[in-house]
């Protein structure tokens, strides 16, 4: 994938030692800044179908896809072309939109739990709004959480939280008052009598917010009939049960993981895919429910760009993609080869590795322990998961710069780059193994 006379650091190593002094860690969101691999964050000029390039010219097959939501992959042409003609007529109103009601409906279709729905700006706001409504509507303070799940940014949240937190291996965040933090419980995911004792100690708990697949510490499927207990359990005593889908929604099926297990939430948290790759979140539940939110109810919410022209756009057309269902099927194969197959090569290389995967969502965590939880995904072995990112860079590969995220496949992952995809992991896996 790239030529071996381009110095692929030299340009990224300079706007680097730019961004430094004028971006915290000279980024704009922790983990690209490569603390939990080591070296240099490459900088993407580019970016088209399941490949980026850099700004040395060196193309990678990419697996982060934005954290997600490039689904279909990056800049696909029917996503463009309607974005370039949504340009023209403007970029925000400030005002209703047809777009806004339009993909109202197309998420409302398909997503079992919601029936009404309010457009944000980013994951982080989404779920900072379904915790306010939570709270409005129970009159209840607590919030539960789960160890090594990330919901945002949000001061309620960053306790014991996922993602780039855990990455960086920082303690709870500075900044969050005390007496905020005591709100928010932690139990471990997939551990239903730790959620069931929690209830018994508190009465006053207004919702449980969860990923039902975990993405932020890796991808952690839930075990079978865990959702269900959390169901049942927040059910049994008067709590709501948010269920972040930021990361899952329209990504393990087209009706997120509450389709995919068949349990249906109170309040869904939405992200990424809905808007085709630009900034937008939404939440959404009955509509009962979502009454409660201004100016149909007294709480209060607002966002000037909300439903902004753009990002409805792309979401338009990513979602009604999205409705062809052999699209999924496609998805779950590519990504089941892929990976069986890297699986095939760690073991052939003698590297204890675990793979887990949801749909197209995935992780090969470094560990010969099943991973179930924060607890056994924080034994992996970070140093060698650095050690095998940037094998897998050096062969064009883009993994995420962190053991604690989920990588993603796209539509446009095609057979051919699976294959050189493996073909780089045995490589790696093979250079690693000799160290």
């Amino acid at each position: 994938m790239s030529s071996p006379e381009i110095n692929n650091r030299d340009r990224s190593a300079e706007l680097f030692e730019r961004a430094v002094e004028l971006l915290p860690g000279g980024v704009n969101s922790p983990v690209r800044a490569f603390r939990g691999v080591g070296g240099t964050p490459r900088f993407i000029k580019s970016a088209n179908g399941a490949t980026m390039t850099d700004v040395d010219g060196r193309t990678y097959i990419d697996y982060v896809g934005s954290w997600g939501p490039m689904i279909l992959g990056h800049a696909d042409a029917k996503v463009i072309s309607e974005l370039t003609a949504a340009l023209s007529r403007g970029t925000s109103f400030g005002a209703p939109n047809e777009l806004e009601v339009e993909i109202a409906e197309e998420i409302v279709d398909a997503v079992p739990s919601i029936e009404m729905v309010r457009m944000v700006n980013s994951g982080t706001e989404a779920t900072m709004s379904a915790i306010r409504l939570a709270r409005g509507v129970t009159g209840r303070t607590k919030l539960i959480k789960f160890e090594g799940c990330y919901h945002g940014h949000g001061d309620s949240l960053l306790v014991k939280a996922g993602s780039g937190v855990a990455t960086l291996g920082l303690p709870d965040s500075p900044g969050v008052p005390i007496a905020l933090a005591a709100n928010t419980l932690t139990v471990p995911f997939n551990d239903a009598e730790a959620l069931a004792q929690m209830f018994r100690e508190h009465p006053d708990i207004a919702a449980v917010i969860i990923e039902p697949v975990v993405g932020n510490m890796g991808c952690v499927p839930p075990n079978d009939g865990y959702l269900k207990s959390v169901r049942e359990l927040t059910s049994k005593h008067g709590a709501l049960l948010i269920f972040d889908e930021v990361m899952t929604g329209f990504r393990v099926a087209r009706g997120g993981a509450q389709e995919l297990y068949d349990i249906q939430p109170d309040i869904t948290t939405l992200g990424k895919i809905i808007g085709g790759g630009l900034p937008v979140g939404a939440y959404g539940g009955s509509s009962e429910l979502m009454q409660n939110i201004a100016p149909a109810g007294p709480i209060y919410q607002a966002g000037t760009l909300s439903g902004n022209p753009l990002a409805m756009t792309a979401g338009l057309v990513t979602l009604r993609r999205l409705r062809d269902r052999s699209l999924y099927e496609r998805l779950e194969q590519a990504t089941e080869r892929l990976s069986r197959e890297v699986t095939s090569a760690a073991v052939a290389a003698g590297v204890a590795t675990i793979t887990n995967r949801v749909g197209s969502m995935w992780t090969t965590f470094f560990t010969n322990e099943r991973v179930t939880d924060w607890t056994s995904a924080a034994k992996s072995n970070r140093g060698i998961y650095g050690k095998f990112f940037h094998a897998m860079l050096d062969q064009g590969v883009y993994l995420a710069p962190s053991q604690f995220e989920a990588a993603f496949v796209s539509t446009a992952h095609t057979d051919e780059i699976i294959d050189r995809t493996v073909a780089a992991a045995r490589r790696a896996f093979n250079s690693i193994s000799t160290l």
